[in-house]
């Protein structure tokens, strides 16, 4: 093993494991009920895995790739959904114009 494998490497954004300003924060460890949205977007991604559009792997990428500010405010399935997104503009199943036109439409 070289220096450089022993050497301790930066941590991202999302390796909150040991993080100090984490430690002393309460985990809820009560159960939740998941809501409309959060079922919907569990939906999305079982059907897409299915069509072979999406893997688990490109999931957890996507969500890795957020940028630390959003990473910290958005929730669970937040964070999933927009993994779930960018992966499907970067396979070229939708576009940032059909996102832009449905975004449109839900809110009139």
């Amino acid at each position: 093993m070289s220096d450089s494998d022993t050497q301790e490497r930066p941590r991202a954004h999302h390796d909150m494991g040991g993080v100090p300003r984490f430690l002393c924060e309460e985990i809820d460890t009560s159960s939740h009920e998941l809501t409309a949205f959060d079922r919907e977007v569990d939906a999305l991604r079982q059907v897409l895995a299915l069509k072979g559009l999406m893997t688990v792997d490109e999931l957890r990428r996507g969500i890795e790739e957020i940028p630390e500010e959003d990473y910290l405010r958005l929730s669970y399935y937040q964070k999933w959904i927009r993994s779930i997104t960018a992966t499907l503009i970067r396979r070229g199943v939708i576009d940032e114009a059909e996102i832009g036109a449905k975004l449109a439409e839900a809110a009139s």
